[in-house]
């Protein structure tokens, strides 16, 4: 990694929502999530929305949250958790959904790499234009994901490649507005490499497709920071404020 000059990581939420937390291991990206790290101190300090550490739990109380935030927002939903878990049932999922429908005023991210359970279940959804919906890409053979999140009703759709753990070759981003990519962080981090984000960067610009490069990761995140080739790349999803 070279031209690495400045501190500067772009943040993709200002807020986060999370009526379901912990989570299981589903595929490569898995292997050292901050969120169980996240969880697991959080239980430590007694808090107690993680008693169960990062198993799978449902916080009815949390559900209608975002209607009582009044400044608009881009929210990050279940932050802590995969909305589309298996355990998650169709019916708590439907309710977190009427929830941003209903909070209009700002922007919601859902993230899953449970993409087949998310196409299944897209069409008893209610989906609206401040509901971006996205899947995790972390390696070429998860690209499939990108098919299955084509085929939701999400009217708004995103790819989070982070952490990025290799090249994912040729992409077909028809019907995606946004990219944003990552390298690992903490001491365990895998590497990134450069050639990896510059093939994602070229893409997006030839079909016209939002792109962040938010960090570099490692062991120092914000001091390797996120300078590619000499530029900061964050597009973001627009929030009420910006319209």
């Amino acid at each position: 990694m070279t031209g690495i000059t400045e501190s500067k990581i772009a943040e993709w939420t200002e807020k986060p929502w999370n009526p379901v937390t912990g989570c299981s291991k589903v595929s490569s990206g898995c292997l050292n999530c901050y969120a169980e790290t996240q969880a697991k101190w959080l239980h430590g300090m007694n808090n107690p929305k993680y008693r169960n550490t990062f198993e799978v739990t449902l916080h009815e109380d949390l559900i209608e949250l975002p209607l009582s935030w009044r400044n608009p927002q881009r929210v990050f939903t279940c932050s802590m958790s995969d909305l589309f878990h298996e355990r998650v049932p169709l019916e708590f999922i439907l309710r977190v959904f009427d929830t941003m429908r209903r909070s209009s005023q700002h922007t919601f991210l859902v993230l899953t790499k449970r993409s087949r359970r998310l196409a299944e279940l897209s069409s008893q959804i209610e989906w609206t234009d401040n509901i971006w919906m996205g899947v995790t890409l972390e390696e070429e053979r998860f690209n499939h994901r990108i098919d299955d999140l084509r085929s939701t009703g999400a009217i708004r759709r995103f790819i989070s490649a982070e952490p990025l753990l290799e090249n994912l070759g040729v992409l077909n981003l028809s019907g995606i507005d946004w990219i944003f990519v990552g390298g690992e962080s903490g001491d365990n981090a895998r590497p990134i490499e450069e050639s990896w984000i510059l093939n994602i960067r070229d893409q997006c610009r030839e079909q016209g497709v939002m792109f962040t490069f938010k960090q570099w990761g490692g062991k120092n995140r914000k001091k390797n920071g996120s300078l590619l080739e000499g530029n900061y790349y964050h597009d973001m999803p627009p929030v009420m404020r910006d319209k």
